[in-house]
């Protein structure tokens, strides 16, 4: 019944948006009159994008007549144009920008770009990624979109069938040290067993930060240890959230897998849904505060093969709620009090191995047949960071505090203890673990552009 009702709204939503969808064509030159391949074409709030062809030709659907169509390319100055009912447009891109902003890895001077970092960085755009990719968690996405970075579902691997453990550089999921804004994110409290990706480690939990209050993603890979420490031999990977104002998204994505090479499976399993929304307004003179929520549900997968022992095979069922929060608010010319975090809520179910009718680990007058216990979980991880940045006597300060909280509960349901013979319950709260992390610090930085070829100290 569920997957009926999901596959119908799915239908019934294609059916609205491709009527109401427009197409706009067109191409893309430099000043010289060159094509330029590559360029990022989106309608601004949506999903809706696409890239320039290798002749700087495009063709994008777009939802509403007075839509704002976005081209973006490195290099390039950004340009926004109002569609206002007009069925092609050609666009000549200015040349003459910096290439990237101020990135956050790789050094801590604050007068560096992506372009003279002293390692390569690599810089993700969130925003082009989800338009072209279809991934709805933020592993899957980083799965795609970064070099060295790799992210598995497992199945009858106990906690990781819940959390999927990551890693950069094929090293353990522990090595990789996870920054919001530039500060430490907490890692979840699942150590990982069995044969699962980054056996005996911890890593850090990347699903619980949806990706719609993500602006781009910064990753450090070579020299990372150096300046970060030994939790980031691996690289690190710097999420830097929304700041942006008077500007609402709202995101529905859905989907589902086919599965009709084996006539025991429905049509179609481990259906997506999700609904995201992301809204940003001013406070005070150049203050913000971005929002995000985002709900996503995952069904069952199964792709069991007959002639083994297990019946059940497949990527777990699972819901999860996030809120997210990025704030800034000016205290004076010189200084300002900043804020970020947010919660997640996550409720799973996972296969887990089955037991055969007449089996020592069953109890027949319960299960005639044998069963499949199911392995479920609720999982809340929350964190906050709050801070005071500034000025003085031409230092830059940074005085923060963030908190993380991850919690892990075990349920086992449909399932049995078999040396309580029938009057065995077949539910059960296994117990559950938490991790806590609270970290202070104080940085100083300050960049003398007369000593050498410019000099940057750091304390911390």
């Amino acid at each position: 019944m569920k997957l009926s009702t999901t596959l119908l709204f799915f239908a019934l939503s294609a059916a609205q948006l491709l009527s109401a969808q427009n197409l706009l064509k067109g191409n893309v030159t430099d000043q010289n009159g060159e094509s330029l391949a590559g360029v990022t074409i989106y309608e601004r709030g949506t999903s809706n994008g696409t890239y320039s062809n290798f002749d700087g030709s495009y063709t994008l659907s777009y939802s509403r007549l007075d839509a704002t169509i976005v081209f973006q390319f490195i290099g390039y100055s950004t340009q926004e144009i109002r569609v206002d009912g007009q069925s092609e447009i050609t666009v000549v891109m200015e040349e003459g920008i910096a290439l990237e902003g101020v990135e956050i890895v790789g050094s801590r001077s604050l007068n560096r770009t992506v372009t003279n970092s002293p390692v390569p960085v690599d810089v993700i755009d969130i925003r082009s990624v989800t338009t072209t990719q279809g991934q709805l968690d933020l592993n899957q996405l980083l799965q795609y979109a970064a070099p060295s970075f790799n992210a598995n579902r497992q199945t009858g691997a106990d906690g990781a069938d819940h959390v999927d453990p990551a890693s950069l550089r094929g090293l353990g999921p522990d090595q990789t040290l996870v920054l919001i804004n530039g500060k430490r994110r907490h890692q979840s409290s699942l150590v990982n067993i069995y044969g699962t990706r980054g056996r005996g480690n911890t890593g850090t939990d990347l699903n619980a930060i949806p990706a719609a209050a993500i602006e781009r993603i910064e990753i450090l890979r070579d020299g990372a240890s150096a300046q970060y420490g030994s939790d980031a031999i691996a690289g690190v990977i710097n999420i830097v959230l929304k700041s942006n104002i008077d500007e609402l998204s709202f995101n529905v994505n859905t989907g589902a897998n086919l599965a009709q090479d084996n006539p025991d499976r429905s049509t179609f399993d481990g259906e997506n849904v999700q609904v995201n929304g992301n809204y940003g307004f001013e406070i005070g003179k150049g203050g913000f505060v971005n929002i995000t929520t985002d709900y996503w549900y995952r069904g069952h997968t199964n792709r069991y093969d007959p002639s083994l022992y297990r019946r059940q095979f497949g990527d777990a069922q699972g819901s999860n709620f996030s809120t997210w929060f990025n704030a800034n608010v000016p205290l004076s010319t010189k200084s300002a009090f900043y804020a970020f975090g947010g919660q997640s809520i996550r409720k799973t179910n996972a296969y887990a191995w089955s037991r055969d009718a007449g089996s020592a680990r069953n109890v027949d007058a319960i299960y005639p047949d044998g069963f499949d216990p199911i392995i479920a979980s609720d999982i809340t991880d929350r964190s906050v960071s709050t801070g005071i940045r500034g000025a003085i006597h031409h230092w830059n300060l940074d005085f923060n505090n963030t908190y993380g909280q991850n919690r892990f509960q075990y349920y086992g349901r449909g399932t049995i203890n078999a040396s309580m013979e029938e009057r065995s319950p077949t539910e059960f709260d296994d117990g559950g673990f938490q991790l806590s992390q609270n970290a202070t610090t104080l940085d100083f930085t300050r960049f003398f552009a007369d000593w050498l070829e410019g000099t940057n100290i750091a304390l911390a």
